[in-house]
């Protein structure tokens, strides 16, 4: 099967994956010891949540023409295949979070991992993007590509630092 995204639908999933963004960088700040990381760490939880708000108001003020439905969703499979797609492709939650978390063994593996969700959470709006009815749609996740952008740039950063 395959969906057509409106805009609406899309901030769905960014708001999803905001709120496991942040549940992955709280669960961080238990095993992470070195206090440069943790500050950062500790930020993007916090700007996650700040960017959950901004997409929650971006979605807000969408045109009516972006929040119709694409397909025909009578037991609404979309809400649930949205969460899905946010669930088991960026910032998986529960014991999936606790499975990538046994990964991290120092602050170099902890700020990969944190990468390596940042770079999934920028690959995967492009392919939503890709996957909306609308060029002004499209312009719309350009935003939240942007958003994680600017995640990715702090924490290579943070990597190339501690790498030194």
């Amino acid at each position: 099967m395959s969906f057509k995204f409106n805009a609406a639908e899309v901030f769905n999933i960014a708001i999803k994956i905001e709120e496991n963004g942040k549940k992955f960088y709280d669960a961080s700040l238990k095993v992470i010891q070195d206090p440069g990381v943790r500050k950062l760490f500790a930020d993007l939880a916090e700007q996650e949540v700040e960017h959950k708000k901004r997409f929650e108001a971006l979605k807000a003020q969408l045109p009516k023409s972006s929040t119709v439905s694409t397909v025909w969703d009578p037991d609404n499979e979309l809400d649930r295949y949205i969460k899905m797609m946010a669930d088991e492709h960026v910032f998986v939650t529960s014991a999936g979070l606790d499975q990538e978390l046994a990964r991290v063994t120092d602050v170099k593996s902890a700020l990969r991992l944190a990468i390596e969700f940042e770079k999934d959470s920028v690959i995967f709006f492009l392919g939503l993007e890709d996957a909306t009815e609308s060029k002004q749609d499209q312009d719309l996740i350009k935003a939240l590509v942007k958003e994680e952008q600017e995640h990715l740039r702090r924490l290579s950063l943070e990597l190339s630092r501690i790498s030194r």
